[in-house]
């Protein structure tokens, strides 16, 4: 199991990384990230509705690490959609994070018909397009998107002229969105995860358990470890130091395929939106 995934365009991108989802903004946020730093994540995921970048922006300074040894993720919010409006967002989650350019930048939500009706593609193509002139000025390494659909990112895809390098979807046991995991991997656009331990609802599942007890590990990092082994990059959440350093021991154990089948078979409901139903 590697370290690094390579994405559709050449750049490495580590795994797993390091969510910020409801981490506050201030001290909290500052010394999260600088845990991870410190426990070895490389991969730091924030967005700008997590209202918290300038705290994810002040860790990664106090880490001490250089700039190139970091990947850092974010996301254009549903509100600032639109070519025009996606430029002008871009340019302030970069300044609140104090950097110079991103490594990933994606549409957070898609535009949809309930909202949207027949405007709804163009609207999620307007924010491509600015997208994908970030990307080509240099200002962003890999572009892609976030909650999209099998039949949002065929919208995006039949007009585009860099295809997405990432979807980052909810998926977790139980719920894995077999459909848009299935078109991604066909078309060379890596999965992520969020929300991989189903916002901690699968830590007393029975299942999940026996198989930590197995590999004297915990049923996060059994999780972690099985949504890597279905070739989709983790991304886990924690404020707590030694939870932190426990997310990331995964490389060193190996599920086999009858735990991959037991965990496979389980059943869960979605906790976050429907990216067809949403109204926010």
């Amino acid at each position: 199991m590697q370290k690094e995934i390579l994405l559709n365009n050449g750049v490495k991108i580590p795994t797993p990384g390091f969510g910020t989802f409801l981490t506050p903004d201030g001290a909290t946020c500052v010394e999260a990230v600088k845990s991870a730093i410190a426990a070895g994540y490389t991969h730091i995921d924030t967005a700008a509705i997590y209202k918290n970048e300038k705290s994810v922006g002040e860790g990664i300074k106090e880490s001490g690490i250089r700039r190139d040894g970091l990947f850092v993720t974010s996301k254009v919010w549903n509100t600032e959609r639109g070519y025009d409006k996606t430029l002008k967002a871009f340019d302030k989650t970069l300044n609140d994070l104090g950097l110079d350019y991103l490594d990933l930048y994606l549409i957070h939500w898609p535009a949809n018909n309930l909202q949207y009706g027949l405007g709804a593609d163009s609207l999620n193509m307007e924010t491509w397009k600015a997208m994908e002139r970030l990307h080509e000025e240099g200002l962003i390494r890999s572009i892609g998107l976030s909650n999209f659909m099998q039949h949002h990112m065929e919208t995006i895809m039949r007009r585009a002229n860099i295809c997405p390098m990432v979807d980052q979807i909810e998926y977790h046991p139980g719920f894995t969105q077999k459909e848009s995991v299935e078109f991604c991997q066909k078309n060379n656009i890596l999965v992520e995860a969020w929300s991989p331990l189903g916002r901690g609802n699968v830590l007393d599942n029975p299942i999940l358990k026996s198989i930590a007890a197995n590999h004297g590990k915990s049923v996060a990092q059994v999780v972690i470890r099985w949504v890597m082994q279905t070739g989709v990059l983790p991304l886990v959440k924690s404020v707590t130091p030694s939870r932190i350093k426990e997310n990331i021991e995964v490389f060193d154990f190996e599920l086999s395929q009858q735990e991959m089948l037991e965990i496979a078979s389980m059943k869960s409901d979605r906790i976050g939106a429907d990216p067809d139903t949403c109204d926010f």
